[in-house]
């Protein structure tokens, strides 16, 4: 059994569901949240799960494997990195980190320790990913040639009342760090690693600092094109997701938060054939999707095979895409990736970081 705790009792309330769906492999000891009120709702009527608001109690307790990390981007990274030095495993949510920098730091600071994270990207997992994968690996895929992703939800005063969204300082980023994350890295997961991309960002919907439309267009290291398309006024909130393959074209439903989890179409292009695709389909068997999903994999990756599990260096490239973006968009021109120590933005994109390192 995995000894967890879980960090912050927001998102952390869906991230305790999904232990609790695999009781064989985790234990939750603990949810730390300064608003112990709100940690003991989430608990509910479960005794063994401590209430906590000390994470320095967290961190020092041998009975915990394994910390969870729901915390406001801002403090991702010196509670990750402190979390490893600890001694943890470390599961973060998105974004891992503000900066190539800090996530070349906790590189580093896992190695040092010998412990694992595990970026939380559970879009991943879900039906939908097991057909397309299932597709691949019987050779039906081909070249890929082109995609194209629409992240159109909808946010108002409501959603910016917390405090910290909607800024810099806070929440890191707007609609392309908070909300299209998850369907570019299923873009990758699925497609390739990005070369470049040229990027037009806007604030348009709500009086907040940073970003709630974008428009990207990328070329991908294996010659495939995409583009992605971001708002947060639109009238509703919905994902699509089209993936044009050589020998078939997959189209996502409309679901937001769970794409992968929602009926897909798998249309075949010649000379693969429908019957082909069909037959491939019809012998999967149902997939574990979302939270229960990640989880799973990070216990499998725990346990010695890490083949499924969200690594480390995938949520650098998440961090390198976001870095590249708004390089690109406060540019105005195409940004190439891989992007290393020498880029104007290697140590944050917030405008604080550009000013600093103007002063200094």
């Amino acid at each position: 059994m995995i000894g967890v705790a879980i960090l912050g009792a927001g998102i952390g309330a869906q991230h305790l569901e999904g232990y609790r769906a695999l009781p064989e492999r985790f234990t939750v000891r603990a949810l730390c949240d300064l608003d112990t009120a709100r940690a003991r709702k989430v608990v509910g009527e479960d005794g063994d799960i401590a209430v906590l608001s000390d994470i320095d109690a967290v961190l020092a307790d041998p009975a915990i494997d394994l910390v969870d990390v729901c915390l406001p981007p801002h403090l991702h990274f010196p509670i990750a990195r402190a979390a490893l030095e600890a001694g943890k495993h470390v599961v973060c949510e998105k974004p891992l980190v503000r900066s190539l920098a800090d996530a070349d730091a906790l590189i580093a600071a896992a190695e040092a320790a010998g412990r694992q994270l595990f970026p939380v990207f559970q879009y991943r997992f879900g039906q939908a990913t097991a057909q397309i994968e299932a597709l691949l690996a019987a050779g039906l895929g081909g070249r890929p040639y082109a995609a194209s992703l629409e992240t159109h939800w909808s946010r108002g005063a409501d959603y910016y009342a917390v405090p910290w969204r909607g800024t810099w300082a806070g929440e890191s980023g707007g609609a392309v760090l908070g909300h299209a994350i998850h369907n570019h890295d299923l873009l990758t997961h699925f497609m390739g690693p990005v070369a470049s991309l040229s990027a037009v960002t806007a604030t348009r919907v709500n009086p907040i600092e940073t970003e709630d439309c974008a428009a990207i267009s990328l070329a991908l290291e294996n010659g495939a094109v995409a583009t992605s398309s971001i708002t947060l006024g639109a009238s509703g909130d919905t994902t699509r997701l089209r993936l044009c393959f050589e020998g078939f074209t997959a189209e996502s439903g409309t679901a937001p938060y769970a794409p992968v989890e929602d009926a897909w179409t798998f249309t075949a292009r010649a000379p693969v054939t429908q019957a082909q695709i069909d037959a491939v389909l019809a012998d999967l068997a149902p997939a574990r999707s979302g939270f229960a999903g990640f989880f799973e994999a990070v216990a499998e990756a725990l346990e010695g095979r890490p083949d499924r599990a969200v690594t480390l260096a995938d949520g650098r490239r998440s961090v390198e895409l976001v870095t590249a973006v708004y390089a690109a968009a406060r540019e105005g021109r195409a940004v190439r990736l891989p992007i290393g120590g020498e880029h104007p933005l290697y140590h944050g994109w917030l405008p604080e970081s550009e000013d600093a390192r103007a002063a200094g």
